[in-house]
C-alpha cells in the first residue's frame, strides 16, 4: 500500500514539475538572484521589475496570438516609436492651431497613434494573404519603413508636446501599484478570456495547427490571420504610448530591437513558432521570468555583451525544452 501511494505521489510530482518547469526555473533563479545581488526582493525592486516588463509585455500577449496562427511580426518595435511621435505630434499641433488644449489634445493624438498602429497591422495583413507572402519578410521590410516613417515626422528630433497629465500612464502610480503594470494586467485577462474561452480563440489555434483543416472546418482564415495581425500592431502602439509617456517624449530610436525580447517571451512561455501551441498564461510567465532575468543580472554588474549571451541561450533552452516535451507527447 506505501509503495502505491509512493509512486502515486512521484507520479504527480512528476507530471507537476513537467507541467510547470519554467515557473520552478523562474522560482529557482529568484532564489539565486536574491542570493547574489543585495536589494532584489524589496518591493521597490519587485515593483520597477513589473514595470519595466509592462512595457514589451503588453505587446507579447498580442504577438502571442500571431505566433499561434504559425505567423510572426518583426515589426512592433517600430510601432512602439510610430505612435509615440504621432501622439506628440498631433497634440501639438492641434493646440498651435488653436483648435483645443494641450490636454485634450493629447487623447485625439492616441486615437490616431493606436489607428495608425492598426492600419499598419492591417497593410501586413493584406499583404500576406492577398500574396501568400511571409509574414516575417514582410514585417521586416515594415519595420524599417514604419521606422523612417516615425523619423520622418519627428524630423530626427524627440517631440515633447505633451500635457504633464500624460506622465501618469506610464510613469503613475494607483496606491503603490505602477499604472503599467495595471495596463499589462487588463491586456492580459482581455487576451486570456478570448483565446481561452471564445470561438475566436479556438480558430486562432485550429488556423495554426492546420490551416487546411481549418478552412475545411469553415474557419475564416483570412479573416482570422487580419485580426491578429491588426492586434498586436494596437498593443504595441499601447506600449510605445507607455514609454512615451515615462520619459515624455516621442523619438524614433524608442522601442529599436524589442522585438526579440517580445518574442523571446512568448517562446519561453511555451509557445511554438510553427503554430497551434501556446498559451497566454505561458507567455505572463515568460515575460516576468526575462524581467527577473534582466534586473538580476543588472544588479550583479553583468556586462551587456553577456547578458546577450544569457538571452540567447535562454531562448535556445526553452525551444530545446518544448520540443523535447512535444516528442515525448506524441
Amino acid at each position: 500500500m506505501n509503495a502505491n501511494c509512493d509512486n502515486k505521489y512521484i507520479n504527480k510530482l512528476s507530471k507537476f514539475s513537467k507541467t510547470h518547469i519554467l515557473e520552478l526555473i523562474l522560482f529557482v533563479v529568484s532564489i539565486i538572484i536574491a542570493f547574489t545581488a543585495p536589494g532584489f526582493f524589496t518591493s521597490g525592486n519587485l515593483l520597477n521589475i513589473l514595470r519595466n516588463a509592462s512595457l514589451k509585455g503588453v505587446i507579447a500577449f498580442g504577438m502571442t496570438m500571431v505566433i499561434i496562427t504559425g505567423e510572426i511580426d518583426l515589426s512592433v518595435s517600430s510601432t512602439v516609436a510610430l505612435s509615440g511621435v504621432i501622439t506628440g505630434t498631433v497634440a501639438g499641433k492641434l493646440a498651435e492651431l488653436g483648435i483645443m488644449p494641450l490636454e485634450y489634445s493629447v487623447i485625439i493624438g492616441m486615437i490616431i497613434a493606436i489607428a495608425a498602429a492598426a492600419l499598419v497591422g492591417l497593410l501586413n495583413a493584406i499583404i500576406h494573404t492577398k500574396f501568400n507572402i511571409p509574414t516575417f519578410i514582410i514585417t521586416l521590410a515594415m519595420l524599417n519603413v514604419v521606422y523612417g516613417l516615425a523619423a520622418i515626422i519627428s524630423k530626427g528630433f524627440p517631440v515633447t508636446t505633451f500635457p504633464s497629465w500624460y506622465s501618469k500612464i506610464g510613469a503613475g502610480q494607483i496606491g503603490s501599484i505602477p499604472i503599467p503594470a495595471i495596463i499589462l494586467l487588463v491586456v492580459f485577462l482581455i487576451v486570456w478570456m478570448v483565446m481561452d474561452y471564445t470561438k475566436f480563440g479556438r480558430s486562432v489555434y485550429a488556423v495554426g495547427g492546420n490551416r487546411e483543416s481549418a478552412r475545411l472546418s469553415g474557419i475564416n482564415v483570412k479573416h482570422i490571420k487580419i485580426v491578429v495581425l491588426v492586434m498586436v500592431q494596437v498593443t504595441a502602439a499601447i506600449a510605445g504610448i507607455m514609454v512615451s509617456s515615462q520619459v515624455m517624449s516621442g523619438a524614433h530610436p524608442f522601442g529599436k530591437g524589442w522585438e526579440m525580447d517580445v518574442i523571446s517571451s512568448v517562446i519561453i512561455g511555451g509557445a511554438s513558432l510553427t503554430g497551434g501551441i501556446g498559451k497566454v498564461k505561458g507567455t505572463f510567465i515568460g515575460i516576468i521570468f526575462l524581467g527577473v532575468l534582466l534586473n538580476g543580472m543588472t544588479l550583479l554588474n553583468i556586462n551587456e555583451y553577456v547578458q546577450y549571451v544569457v538571452r540567447g541561450g535562454l531562448i535556445l533552452m526553452a525551444v530545446l525544452i518544448n520540443t523535447v516535451q512535444s516528442r515525448k507527447a506524441v
